[in-house]
């Protein structure tokens, strides 16, 4: 079997063009195929894919199957058939069974690259991460998230990590996202680096003012606390917040987390 690293794209750095995002409940058959000849290029046969596939879905395999043409075929149907939501399970299950002899590590290393990178040249909003399927937003999105929780981890503030690590896993559920979930968590990461800042009990909404923060952010942040408590806490009736909006008061929260605590450790505030 070729190795993974081995082709001329991936030796020049030759690679599609990353897409808009614009993918998030659906599988398209280019999500389907990809997945299945992944597994395949990990040295997953066509009896250890029909396995993984059908404990996924909880599908008895075919007993009359026994060749490998006829085993490939019906690997193809079930995921040609599977749920949208069930061919992220499977890719999933795929890197774990891809670990369990993947001694050197760089099986499920590879998988996950091509992967993501499936998911990028078509415009598809989840990644892996971990072997986990996650939700995929803008880079600033990504990248706020991520600093965020390394930022209040290393300034000791573990509950605050832990409600955006629970925003990003609300807005990461499948097959519908926790939208509301998702902004809750986020501002109340955000009001607990305000409280601590602060040294009080109070809201979000009443320290604001007293974070010192410069003009117009310290209104931009009031409305953005504002907005949240209208949707995350009180839903209007047909009124759900859109992915779109919890994306951005996840990337909004964990930004400005990440710069109250950088500041408090200049001041030595925090």
């Amino acid at each position: 079997m070729k190795d993974f690293g081995s082709s001329f794209s991936d030796r020049h750095g030759y690679h599609g063009d990353e897409r808009e995002i614009t993918i998030r409940e659906d599988a398209p058959e280019e999500i389907r195929a990809g997945v299945l000849m992944l597994g395949y290029a990990a040295g997953i046969g066509p009896g250890g894919l029909r396995a993984t596939i059908c404990e996924v879905l909880l599908k008895r395999p075919n007993p009359g199957n026994w060749s490998p043409s006829n085993i490939e075929s019906e690997v193809s149907r079930l995921i040609d058939d599977a749920p949208w939501y069930n061919v992220y399970d499977i890719a999933e299950r795929l890197h774990g069974e891809i670990r369990k002899e993947d001694y050197a590590g760089t099986k499920q290393v590879e998988f996950e690259r091509r992967l993501n990178q499936l998911f990028r040249e078509h415009g598809v909003g989840w990644q892996m991460e971990n072997g986990s399927i996650i939700a995929r937003g803008s880079e600033a999105f990504t990248i706020a998230s991520k600093e965020a929780v390394v930022t209040m981890r290393d300034a000791g503030k573990v509950t605050a990590a832990t409600e955006i690590h629970e925003a990003l896993t609300d807005i990461s559920r499948r097959p519908k996202a926790d939208v509301t979930g998702a902004i809750q968590h986020a501002m109340a990461a955000l009001e607990c680096v305000a409280r601590e800042i602060d040294g009080s009990k109070d809201t979000l909404g009443k320290i604001i003012p007293r974070l010192t923060l410069p003009a117009p952010l310290d209104g931009a942040l009031h409305r953005l606390w504002g907005f949240a408590s209208e949707q995350g806490r009180h839903i209007q009736e047909g009124r759900e917040p859109r992915f779109e909006e919890a994306e951005l008061v996840v990337t909004v929260a964990s930004a400005v987390s990440v710069y109250l605590l950088r500041g408090a450790a200049l001041t030595g505030r925090g």
